[in-house]
């Protein structure tokens, strides 16, 4: 039969940690971690990198829009410059004369 006497209770097993040994668990996270700290270092060069190129790309699209607007524009201007009248009008303008005619200057008397 079983006789009922009081037992002891039973310490655990030890799971192979001694105090003052190295703590492996801890040693991982911290080496985990420093990886994880040096693969985001290495990100950070191409992200800056690809940050400039998007901000240097939208200012020269920008400024294509402007020189499309100013060809644009100088076309129009090379084609009413093609027009012989119209080219004589802005010489015209610059006080320029034909060969055959003769040009006077209208001054105000002085005062």
């Amino acid at each position: 039969m079983a006789t009922a006497t009081a037992r002891a209770p039973r310490r655990r097993a030890s799971s192979g940690l001694k105090t003052g040994g190295i703590r492996w668990d801890r040693l991982s996270r911290v080496a985990l971690l420093v990886l994880l700290g040096a693969i985001l270092l290495m990100y950070v060069s191409p992200a800056k990198h690809w940050w400039e190129s998007s901000r240097t790309a939208a200012a020269q699209g920008e400024e294509l829009q402007h020189l499309e607007a100013e060809n644009k524009r100088l076309q129009e201007r090379s084609a009413l410059l093609a027009d012989p009248d119209t080219l004589e009008l802005e010489a015209r303008k610059l006080g320029m004369t034909r060969s055959d005619e003769r040009a006077f200057v209208i001054r105000k008397p002085s005062e």
